[in-house]
């Protein structure tokens, strides 16, 4: 793992996860084990290299919590380290998430959310804010540049959705 990323309030958790929804899941057990409020976020970065595996950070509002968020995970949940692993964190818990499910506009979604902004893959401009989104109830924006940036692809009758889709197809799945 790469130097971290330090900020006040953040931590990085390696617990050995393989993949994606392990760690969503993990993210999900700290959020309702620990009561996390509804500013923290959480993010899952990929970790390359001889041992490639996917570890997520917690970046919380206050120090006590930290240090009570830094105690608690000391029993059982791995390599506990201070700060971010990178700055480009797939965010999985982030403010206003809970509300993101069902369809929505892209305005609502920023209004609502943590969310700084939408992007459609293959096209230069930001979305109509009236754009109709389809959540499909997993909307994981990703940090770019300091902003919380949600990717999305065009859909049926001129929706979008996000482009991380929640049940993906595993790679050569029909072999």
């Amino acid at each position: 793992m790469g130097p971290a990323v330090v900020t006040p309030y953040a931590l990085t958790v390696d617990a050995g996860t393989g993949d994606l929804r392990a760690a969503d899941h993990l993210l999900r057990t700290l959020a309702d084990g620990f009561d996390l409020p509804e500013d923290t976020f959480g993010c899952t970065h990929l970790v390359r290299g001889n041992r490639p595996r996917v570890v997520v950070s917690l970046t919380l509002p206050s120090r006590p919590l930290l240090d009570t968020v830094r105690e608690r995970l000391a029993h059982g949940y791995g390599t506990v380290a201070p700060g971010l692993p990178d700055a480009v964190g797939r965010a999985v818990l982030y403010p206003g998430a809970a509300a993101l499910t069902g369809t929505t506009t892209v305005a609502e979604l920023l209004a609502r959310s943590a969310i700084d902004r939408v992007t459609v893959l293959g096209t230069p401009e930001p979305p109509d804010p009236a754009t109709r989104m389809v959540t499909r109830d997993h909307v994981r924006p990703q940090w770019q540049r300091d902003e919380l940036v949600l990717a999305a692809t065009p859909a049926l009758g001129g929706t979008l959705v996000p482009f991380e889709a929640p049940d993906p197809t595993p790679c050569c799945a029909d072999h």
